[in-house]
């Protein structure tokens, strides 16, 4: 029999320890896992749709904010700016920013951008709304097929963006005056577009000026149109009273274009376009200086002439009109001072360009007869010069003292001869209505001059001196002598009075019966006219006897 072991000295049994193997996925795990899969999720959803990523160089980033500030498409998200980059020579700031996939396309070589920001300029206030909202960098995407990844942003907004309806045409000025990027382009005082930009010519000779007209106006612009600057106000004084005329307060402020299409005759003449059809892109166009010189008949080709003036040339300048009869037919180009050898002289030499066509229709009338004419001459002007015409100085402002230079025939005609050596056609001078004027009083000066004043007042104060000297003598002799005549004058008078006009003066009654005598005479001379009017006969026999008066008994 076995001894069963006691209870004090039995030690317990150890217990068996069994690992089970686990092919399931603990509950703690499935946490990571979820985030695990939505991280790749969405990188790969970002991927998928991010676009490409592009940087763009500002001068300043002001207003830019990495992380925050959005690139927008009409006002639609195309993408984010990731981080700001100083450049190293810290002239510039590079943003760098991923477009979104849906906006690849944005990236080409003529996309162009900027920062949004609020600004005041010519077309008014723009940009309001990034005051609440903050800048975002403004698009225009281009539409060329080149991929391009950097990009230098503008500093303003441009003029005209790709997708906006219209065309672009070229204006060559021979300076840009007042006008500035952004400036109104008007037809017929209707803004239809603006001045997108304006540079020097390459020669420095003039300035290129580019202006975009909005759709569905750019068809006005034809081959006959004209355009002129528009700016500031145009006053002017005439016939018809003051006017005053401008495009529109933009205008006056900062300068404006308007063009209009014109019809006139000789266009085909003048080697000007007269197509009536829209123009087409890009086509350049001369911008005038104002309406009257854009709406003028063509001038035709220009003719340079030279004319040496031998009087002062005070007061011309560069500019001032070419006159005939009222017209302007060109203007000075340059005035010169010379110096004649043979007749050891100064000269002014000046130059201007002349119009000829101007003249209208007399133009043609004098080119006809000059072609009929015997004298062969090559140009009109040359015989309108055979003729007798001749260059003046004349005063355009009497206040001012300004000079013109005016055309005028000088009869009869003098053989001239020009140099024929010079470039330009030499038209002869004559004294103008001024120098004439300064001649005739230089003549009357020099006879005043020749006039013995001295010897004249010596004269005079002689003669004077005489004069008072008999005016003495004859106060002195003659006065009491006259008194007393005129004492005896009036004596005689008195006594004519009484022997005359005195009721009792026997003048007056011998007078009166004088008067009686001839009055009796009368009424005799009337009783003889009676009786031979009644007894003619008594002429021849005289006067018969009067009757006996017969006895009154007898005769009862």
């Amino acid at each position: 029999m076995t001894d069963m072991p006691t209870l004090d000295s039995a030690q317990p049994p150890q217990p068996e320890r069994h690992q089970r193997r686990r092919w399931g996925l603990s509950v703690i795990w499935i946490v990571p896992l979820v985030a695990a899969l939505a991280t790749i999720v969405l990188v790969v959803r970002n991927a998928i749709n991010s676009g490409p990523a592009i940087t763009i160089t500002f001068e300043t980033a002001e207003g830019v904010e990495a992380g925050k500030t959005e690139l927008r498409y009409k006002d639609v998200v195309i993408g984010k700016v990731k981080e700001l980059e100083l450049s190293e020579d810290h002239q510039h700031v590079t943003l760098h920013v991923d477009l979104s996939n849906s906006a690849k396309h944005v990236a080409v070589a003529d996309t162009r951008f900027w920062v949004e920001r609020p600004r005041v300029g010519i077309g008014g206030i723009s940009g309001i709304g990034t005051l609440l909202s903050g800048a975002y960098i403004g698009v225009d995407i281009g539409s060329s097929s080149e991929p391009k990844k950097a990009f230098k942003g503008l500093e303003k907004p441009p003029a005209v963006t790709h997708d906006q309806k219209g065309r672009r045409f070229i204006l060559h000025a021979s300076d840009a005056g007042s006008l500035a990027i952004g400036a109104p382009l008007y037809f017929r005082k209707l803004p239809v577009g603006s001045v997108v930009a304006s540079d020097l010519d390459q020669d420095g000779k003039g300035v290129t000026v580019q202006v975009f007209v909005d759709a569905p106006y750019d068809h006005f612009v034809t081959g006959k149109t004209r355009f002129w600057n528009a700016s500031g106000v145009d006053i002017s004084l005439g016939a018809s009273g003051f006017k005053l005329d401008a495009q529109s307060l933009a205008t006056v402020v900062a300068g404006g274009i308007a063009f209009e299409s014109v019809n006139y005759k000789g266009a085909d003449k003048a080697g000007e376009k007269h197509d009536e059809s829209p123009a087409d892109e890009n086509a350049e166009f001369q911008l005038y200086h104002d309406e009257s010189a854009a709406t003028a008949p063509p001038d035709g080709d220009p003719i340079a002439v030279r004319m040496r003036f031998r009087q002062s040339t005070r007061g011309l300048t560069v500019g001032a009109p070419v006159d005939f009869r009222g017209i302007t037919l060109g203007s000075v180009r340059s005035i010169l001072l010379d110096f004649d050898e043979q007749r050891k002289d100064f000269y002014t030499d000046v130059v201007a360009d002349i119009f000829p066509e101007r003249l209208g229709p007399a133009f043609h009338t004098l080119e006809a007869i000059r072609k009929r004419s015997a004298i062969s001459r090559p140009g009109m002007l040359e015989y309108m010069v055979d003729d007798g015409l001749h260059a003046q100085l004349r005063s355009g402002n009497i206040l001012t003292g300004q000079l013109f230079i005016g055309f005028d025939f000088i009869k009869p005609a003098k053989p001239f001869k020009g140099d024929t050596n010079s470039a330009e056609l030499e038209i002869p001078t004559a004294p103008g209505n001024l120098q004439e004027l300064q001649t005739q009083v230089q003549d009357i000066a020099r006879k005043l001059d020749a006039v013995p004043f001295d010897e004249i007042g010596t004269n005079l104060r002689d003669t004077l001196k005489s004069a008072n000297s008999l005016l003495k003598q004859m106060d002195k002799d003659l006065v009491p002598e006259a008194k007393e005549t005129l004492s005896n004058a009036r004596q005689s008078i008195e006594s004519l009075n009484e022997s005359v006009l005195a009721p009792n003066a026997p003048l007056q009654l011998d007078a009166r019966k004088t008067l009686e005598q001839l009055n009796r005479a009368a009424s005799s001379f009337r009783t003889l006219s009676d009786y031979l009017e009644q007894h003619p006969e008594s002429l021849i026999r005289g006067k018969t006897p009067d009757p006996e008066p017969a006895d009154s008994a007898g005769q009862k």
